[in-house]
This record gives C-alpha cells, sequence and structure tokens, in this order.
C-alpha cells in the first residue's frame, strides 16, 4: 500500500482538499473491481486535528497530527486561502516536516496556489514549478529562485511536483493515479469524474496581467504607451525614444519590469484584445487580426497558438457569447 498524505493547510481552499481523498480511494474501487489488491492508503494530516477552511465555513477534521507522521510515500498540499503572506506564516511549522518527508523518500505534491507552501520549503529552488496564472507576479517576486512554468499544468521535477490552477489540481492527480498504477485505471477515473485526462496547459484560461508593480516610472511609461497604441507599429527605438532612455538600457529595464520582451510584451496585449474580440462577437478572424494590428494570417494564428493554446476558429468556437 502506498500511504498519501494530504496535509491540510491552515487557511486551506476546500475543494483542493477533498480531490486527492476521492480520486485515490476510486481508485482503489476500481483496481478492486479488476481482481487487483487496493493500492491507496489516504489520510488527511495537519497541525491540529480541526482546521477551518475557507474563511472558517468549513471544519476538515485530520486523521493525524504531522508529529505523529513518521513516514509516508506522498505528500499533497493543497491550495490555501486568503491573505497569502498571512497563510504562509500560519503553515510555517509544517514545513521542516515536509523537508523530512522528501528526505526520506516522499514524493511531494502541490496543487494550485499549494505551490507557495512549496516554494517556501525551499525544495524547489533552482527548479521549475506551476501554480496559478493569476499569482504568477507574485510568486515570482516572493520566490525569485524558483522558475514558474507559464501556462503549465503540470510540472515535474522528479519526486516534487506542481499544478496550474483551480481544475489542474485533478489533472495534476490523474497523472500521479496514471504514474503508480496504469493508463486504463487513469481513463477509469477521468471518466467517472469527467476530467480531461490530457489537458496540458491552462493558457486558454490565461487573463493577460501586465507587471506593473515595479518603480520603473520609463517602464511604466513604456507599457501605458504599448497599451493605448497597440494597434501601431511599435519598436524597441520608439519606445525608448519616448521616455528618453538608451535602447540597451530600456530593453534590459523592460525586461527585468515585467518579465516579457519588448516583443512578448506587445504580442500579450495584442492577443488579449483578441481574445476579448472573440469572447464578445462573431468577427471573422482576419476582422480580429486587423483590428489588433497585426497583418499576416499566419503570424497572428501562430502567436494566437502559442499565447492561448488554441487556433483564433477554436478559441472563437468554445469562447464566443453568441
Amino acid at each position: 500500500m502506498k500511504k498519501v498524505s494530504v496535509y491540510v493547510p491552515q487557511s486551506a481552499v476546500i475543494e483542493a482538499v477533498t480531490p486527492a481523498y476521492r480520486l485515490f480511494n476510486t481508485a482503489n474501487q476500481f483496481l478492486e473491481a479488476s481482481g487487483q489488491e487496493p493500492l491507496f492508503d489516504v489520510e488527511f494530516v495537519g497541525l491540529e486535528r480541526h482546521i477551518k477552511a475557507q474563511d472558517g465555513e468549513y471544519t476538515i477534521t485530520v486523521s493525524k497530527l504531522l508529529d505523529d507522521v513518521k513516514q509516508t510515500d506522498m505528500v499533497v498540499i493543497p491550495a490555501v486561502y486568503g491573505d497569502l503572506p498571512q497563510a504562509l506564516e500560519r503553515n510555517k511549522p509544517a514545513l521542516s516536516w515536509i523537508v523530512d518527508m522528501h528526505k526520506q523518500g516522499a514524493e511531494i505534491a502541490s496543487l494550485c496556489l499549494g505551490a507557495f507552501l512549496l516554494a517556501d520549503t525551499g525544495l524547489i529552488d533552482g527548479k521549475r514549478c506551476s501554480t496559478h496564472w493569476a499569482y504568477y507576479n507574485e510568486f515570482r517576486s516572493q520566490f525569485p529562485n524558483v522558475e514558474i512554468v507559464d501556462g503549465a499544468i503540470i510540472t515535474d521535477e522528479g519526486r516534487i511536483y506542481s499544478s496550474g490552477g483551480a481544475n489542474s489540481i485533478w489533472n495534476m492527480l490523474l497523472y500521479l493515479l496514471e504514474k503508480h498504477t496504469n493508463r486504463d485505471i487513469a481513463i477509469l477515473s477521468a471518466k467517472y469524474f469527467a476530467i480531461d485526462i490530457d489537458r496540458d496547459n491552462q493558457n486558454a484560461f490565461t487573463i493577460f496581467r501586465a507587471q506593473k508593480d515595479h518603480r520603473d516610472p520609463e517602464i511604466l511609461k513604456a507599457q501605458d504607451f504599448i497599451e493605448d497604441n497597440f494597434t501601431e507599429k511599435i519598436t524597441i527605438d520608439i519606445l525608448a525614444d519616448k521616455v528618453n532612455v538608451s535602447r540597451r538600457s530600456f530593453e534590459r529595464r523592460f525586461k527585468s519590469a515585467t518579465n516579457n520582451t519588448v516583443s512578448e510584451y506587445i504580442q500579450r496585449v495584442r492577443i488579449e484584445s483578441a481574445k476579448r474580440s472573440f469572447e464578445a462577437s462573431l468577427k471573422h478572424v482576419n476582422e480580429v487580426m486587423y483590428d489588433v494590428g497585426y497583418t499576416d494570417t499566419k503570424s497572428f494564428r501562430d502567436v494566437f497558438k502559442k499565447v492561448t493554446g488554441l487556433t483564433p476558429v477554436e478559441y472563437r468556437n468554445k469562447y464566443s457569447k453568441n
């Protein structure tokens, strides 16, 4: 039997706590139905016997306190809720236990904003990580030694796993289930819970939020200019002249402040505008393309798919309100 310890964090998100318990126990039922032995022993563990989730709307009773768990095969770290710095502070007493379990051979899997707790352990310094796309900037600011994998649903760093936002947690758990059982059991479980087992990125759900919480006034001015004039031809020289900064210094400062090159930033602004147009209208792809400043169909399609994971037509068909 593989022991799966679901750490119920202080300030837990209830929807992120229960899926591992439900999925692995359901997989046990499928294994038994196929004449095999159940494989997973799932338990809730925590710093206290009774833990408040959300804004105190729920109380979760754990089966063991962390001090009583001396060995486990897998630690699942669900998402936390509310004020993140406060949540991290409340969970600091659990960090050494997570590290100890990993040293003893346990796999560690963070779900959504559980990545913040994972990163706080130091286990992924110099490694890659996934989390909810809306928190990329906050994560990068707090954990500069960890590489966020933009848009990833699952990141596998060898015994340390992390997932993207919200329902991506199910894809992570299915990934782990398939790894420890087989494809057939994973597919059965995916069908049972109506989950797209092979969804591999969260780009289609991403809303581009420009990094503006830096303290570089010239770059902020350049960002505002791009967002007001993205349909026009904008060059690095034009932007550097606008803010009276040398081209070389401007490029360096722009990348440092926004985590994007100038070209990437313009692309993201244009594609975000195109997404909103597809969502709100039935305009032809070429109309939207011209509206947001592109003149080449192939170039627009390639950039759109790179950013969202879908072609323009696929995105419009999926998200149009009309």
